[in-house]
């Protein structure tokens, strides 16, 4: 395992360039099973979880080819259906949470797919029901071996519908659209989720020659073909990254600008920070967060304690609720931190309160920051990382901090951000990764 040693209390300065999008690089990367002609994705975040899944699809059978730097090619014209039944996919499979979007485009496309109890964050419960309710809705039959904890799904042909997500799962979205595009007749997706994730989705798959309608909004409409053949598509800027590194600036008090950030798909993110007293300003497409000796949260007109909750979209993304808890440690005021989505994902706090933070775990789901306005520094302190954007935070306030921190489990940090301490660094970070 290996670990980062930060020197924390250095403001930082310069330019950072956010990665792609890790959360629609793992859908995408799925997407290209449809069809057997040549995919070329462009922006592919090089990160654990994205290198993980392509090549899990390498072994498959697809022909993977990296052009250039963040540029692949995809041709999946010659899938192994022998090595879903293989021990290699049970480990393979096992390891990555997103390898279980490849059982939408093998279902549509082969009639069948399996796939194992995949893994990912340790950050509470995530069902895989809505998949298969979606699947099974569509016509195909479901089993699940609890010895061997192998998912399967068949079907000789799916067929259109009509269906109710139970909720709004980005995952679950996309696994569903994947396999309705070849359903035969008309399928409406209901609750289905809208994330920029799923709009880019979409519209990869109709340049594809998909039929979807309804892109953007809760009800998807898909009108089934038989085919898809090859297209080129970009992944967006990772509004996940571009969001910490304001934190990031916020908590140092840097000077950062973060270049070409596509802000009109970040939604809610730049109006939450405002709302804990954070200024940034938008040139162009890129953010510039100033300097912030201090910064003083909101509260409601009536006075009361301002409360920041996830929610789907177009609400605020859970994966930035670890971020803003942080932020709101230095600010001035109080916020209530609502954790609605996953039960664990607070559960980092005690080594925020270990750093001299004041933070009431109230439950699972709900923290209350009572800011230090910069009166009380965090101090260093040694952590370990419990999932991807938890680790992240940690960082953040370790850099923030007063000596020096370290950070255990940092394969977590690297599944979701390309190169961190290189990037940092190059702004004046000091992180020295010990393996």
């Amino acid at each position: 395992m290996s670990a980062f040693e930060i020197e924390g209390g250095l403001s930082l300065q310069g330019e950072l360039h956010p990665q792609g999008a890790k959360n629609e690089a793992l859908q995408i990367i799925c997407a290209t099973i449809l069809t057997p002609d040549e995919v070329l994705i462009h922006n592919i975040p090089n990160i654990l979880d994205v290198n993980k899944l392509i090549d899990l699809l390498a072994n498959m059978g697809v022909k993977v080819e990296k052009k250039q730097k963040g540029t692949v090619s995809f041709r999946a014209d010659s899938i192994d259906m022998d090595y879903f039944t293989s021990d290699a996919f049970k480990t393979q499979g096992a390891s990555l949470r997103g390898s279980v979007m490849i059982v939408g485009p093998l279902l549509a496309r082969f009639g069948k797919a399996f796939i194992p109890q995949p893994g990912g964050d340790k950050i509470g419960r995530r069902r895989l029901d809505t998949h298969f309710e979606g699947f099974q809705k569509l016509g195909a039959s479901f089993h699940y071996d609890d010895e061997t904890h192998f998912y399967q799904a068949s079907a000789k042909q799916l067929h259109g519908t009509d269906m109710l997500l139970e909720e709004a799962s980005v995952t679950g979205t996309a696994n569903i659209l994947m396999a309705a595009v070849f359903a035969k007749g008309h399928t409406s997706i209901y609750n289905a989720a809208c994330e920029p994730y799923i709009q880019q989705l979409c519209l990869m798959l109709n340049s594809m020659g998909a039929k979807i309608s309804g892109i953007g909004s809760n009800l998807l409409q898909i009108d089934g073909i038989k085919s898809l053949h090859g297209t080129s598509h970009t992944v967006l800027p990772d509004m996940i990254e571009i969001g910490s590194f304001i934190g990031l600036a916020v908590m140092t008090k840097s000077e950062i600008t973060i270049k070409n950030v596509a802000f009109d798909k970040l939604g809610i993110i730049p109006a939450t920070f405002k709302r804990l007293g954070i200024k940034i300003e938008r040139i162009n497409d890129d953010i510039f967060i100033p300097k912030h000796e201090n910064y003083e949260i909101e509260t409601f007109i009536d006075g009361s304690i301002m409360t920041i909750a996830d929610a789907p979209w177009p609400g605020l993304t859970p994966d930035l609720i670890s971020v803003l808890l942080v932020v709101a440690t230095q600010a001035k005021g109080s916020v209530l931190i609502h954790q609605k989505m996953f039960e664990s994902r607070l559960f980092f706090v005690d080594k925020l309160i270990d750093m001299g933070a004041q933070i009431i775990l109230c439950d699972p789901h709900r923290a209350t920051v009572i800011g230090l306005d910069r009166k009380l520094a965090l101090r260093g302190t040694t952590m370990t990382s419990p999932d991807i954007r938890a680790g992240v935070s940690l960082l953040i306030a370790a850099l923030s901090a007063k000596g020096k921190s370290m950070i255990h489990n940092i394969e977590q940090i690297d599944r979701g951000y390309e190169n961190i301490d290189i990037r940092l660094n190059a702004i004046g970070a000091k992180i020295k990764r010990i393996e």
